[in-house]
């Protein structure tokens, strides 16, 4: 009769953790996705370069690229001629 209740007890325990797993998984996920975004926005958030890139409304800025027409000339290397052997 101890051993019935004992693997009653145990299964019982089993299926209630499993329930209770389920049930509480969805708030666990929402609290570990809410903690890594503020730790994110924590590491990327004191960005100094963001902050230099903020200007006022209406204001006008050129950023002019280098040109790039300079074409390099330069051999990489050298072709060498392979020959079987029998």
């Amino acid at each position: 009769m101890t051993f019935l209740k004992t693997i009653l007890i145990v299964l019982l325990v089993y299926f209630g953790l499993k329930f209770l797993i389920k049930l509480g998984t969805p708030y666990l996920m929402r609290y570990i996705s809410k903690k890594a975004g503020q730790q994110f926005e924590q590491f990327f958030g004191n960005n100094p370069d963001m902050k230099s890139q903020k200007q006022q409304e209406g204001s006008i800025t050129i950023d002019k690229n280098p040109s790039s027409n300079s074409r390099s000339s330069k051999k990489v290397g050298e072709y060498v001629e392979y020959e079987e052997v029998d």
